[in-house]
C-alpha cells in the first residue's frame, strides 16, 4: 500500500478515536470552554459542520501526511513511539500557536478550565497518536 494512503487511513483512525473521544468529553461536561470544534468553526465563520470538516482535514491529511513522510522514518522506536511522538508535537503547537490564535492564551491558560487544559489536550494527543502510529504499523 502506498505510504501516503497508509498514513491518511492511520490519520483518519486516530482521528475517529479523538472525536468520539472528544465527544464523550462533551457528554460529560467537562472542560465545556475547550470545544475545539466551535473554535475551528468561528475561526472560519462557519458552523459546526465546518468545524468537524476542518478536524477530519486536520487528523488525515495534516497528521496522517506528516506521520508518512517525517515521523514514520524516524529512529526512534516502533510506530505506536513515533505516533505518540507525533501528537505530542501537535499538542505543543496547539498550545503555543492555536490557542493563543483562539484567544485562549498560551497553553489554554486563558481559559476557565485553567491548567487542566494542557493536561487533558496531552493525553487526547498521546492518545491520537499512538492509534495513528498503531494502526499505521498494521496497514
Amino acid at each position: 500500500m502506498n505510504t501516503l494512503l497508509k498514513g491518511a487511513l492511520a490519520g483518519l483512525a486516530a482521528t475517529i478515536v479523538l472525536s468520539m473521544l472528544m465527544i464523550m468529553k462533551g457528554m460529560m461536561g467537562l472542560m465545556p470552554d475547550v470545544d475545539i470544534i466551535a473554535m475551528l468553526a468561528g475561526k472560519m465563520g462557519g458552523n459546526a459542520m465546518m468545524g468537524w470538516v476542518a478536524h477530519f482535514m486536520i487528523g488525515v491529511v495534516g497528521y496522517g501526511i506528516a506521520y508518512a513522510l517525517v515521523f514514520s522514518k524516524l529512529a526512534i522506536g516502533s510506530h505506536l513511539v513515533r505516533g505518540i511522538a507525533l501528537g505530542i508535537a501537535g499538542w505543543l503547537s496547539m498550545m503555543v500557536a492555536l490557542m493563543p490564535m483562539m484567544g485562549a492564551g498560551m497553553f489554554g491558560m486563558d481559559l476557565p478550565s485553567g491548567m487542566m487544559v494542557p493536561v487533558a489536550t496531552m493525553m487526547l494527543h498521546i492518545i491520537f497518536g499512538a492509534t495513528l502510529g498503531f494502526v499505521y504499523s498494521k496497514l
